[in-house]
């Protein structure tokens, strides 16, 4: 079937008309003539051999053919004026849409992002958080940077960085910290992974006391607690190395335990984009520095 050809004009006309009930008021926003606009949709309804408005003495009623027009020609023209708004001097402004843990997000991800933007300015990246809980398909994402051991259905995960976790808490706590039995005393903060502590105390020799501290969803708000001085935490010191190097955090023990790694993951059915290419590649990079960056621990 050959298809009439639709100039753009006309179809402008249309859809500006039909969303103001006007030639009129189109013909002020289209900053053409009343005229103009009304030719216009005349020739569009002689191309497509349909009636698109009834002429009423006060104003235009759209017709069901212009009904099935209208909603199709809006979203083709948002489209096209969304395309046109990520042109900046002369290059196309890619969308990349980024979920990752919030932890790994305020802990390592955003003290490291401006090298990231610095070398790929056309990349317009949106990144949400989570709690390591996510759907990629249902949030539309790209990527999804998660925890655990890289064992997702129907995921393509990549390993990026092991955090071994070890007991963090301020310095004022530290010092009372002579031997792993010192803990005892304290309130434990702990996380939704039950196995966190007993793993710690097995790790240093020790049979595991009652845990009866308060469960957090991220080490970003168990950190928080025990930098207020809440109680005593398991987190991984990676995580929260400006804490330790500014001395607002202590690391009393070179003991550690590691029960899975962060990882940067994709739907197998996603098709990689430049933009995507280009994030692997940054993040596997930094990954790789900072696992064989030997300072990223601070035990007392």
């Amino acid at each position: 079937m050959v298809r009439p050809h639709l100039p753009l004009n006309a179809l402008r006309a249309f859809e500006a008309a039909a969303r103001h009930l006007s030639f009129t008021r189109a013909a002020i926003e289209l900053c053409v003539t009343q005229a103009a606009v009304s030719h216009q949709v005349k020739l569009l309804e002689q191309r497509i051999g349909a009636t698109l408005f009834r002429r009423l003495p006060r104003g235009l009623m759209i017709t069901e053919e212009g009904l099935a027009m209208l909603p199709i020609l809006q979203e083709s023209f948002d489209r096209m004026a969304g395309v046109l708004e990520r042109f900046e001097g002369g290059h196309l402004r890619e969308v990349l849409t980024v979920g990752a843990v919030g932890t790994f997000t305020t802990g390592w991800l955003l003290p490291r992002l401006d090298d990231f933007l610095e070398r790929h300015p056309f990349i317009d990246l949106r990144l949400s958080t989570n709690n390591n809980r996510v759907d990629i398909a249902a949030e539309g994402l790209d990527y999804a940077i998660r925890f655990g051991n890289g064992a997702w259905h129907d995921i393509e995960a990549e390993p990026l960085i092991e955090t071994p976790l070890s007991v963090l808490c301020l310095p004022s706590i530290a010092g009372q910290l002579k031997v792993p039995e010192d803990i005892v005393g304290h309130r434990l903060l702990r996380s939704y992974r039950a196995d966190e502590w007993p793993r710690w105390f097995e790790q240093a020799g020790m049979n595991a006391p009652p845990i009866r501290g308060p469960v957090f969803d991220s080490s970003v708000l168990m950190v928080d607690a025990a930098l207020q001085g809440f109680g005593v935490a398991l987190a991984p010191p990676l995580m929260f190395s400006r804490q330790i190097a500014s001395g607002h955090l202590e690391q009393p023990f070179d003991i550690t335990v590691s029960l899975g790694r962060y990882w940067l993951t994709r739907l197998k059915s996603r098709i990689v984009t430049p933009a995507m290419h280009a994030f692997r590649a940054w993040i596997m990079e930094r990954a790789g520095e900072a696992q064989t960056d030997p300072g990223h621990r601070n035990p007392r």
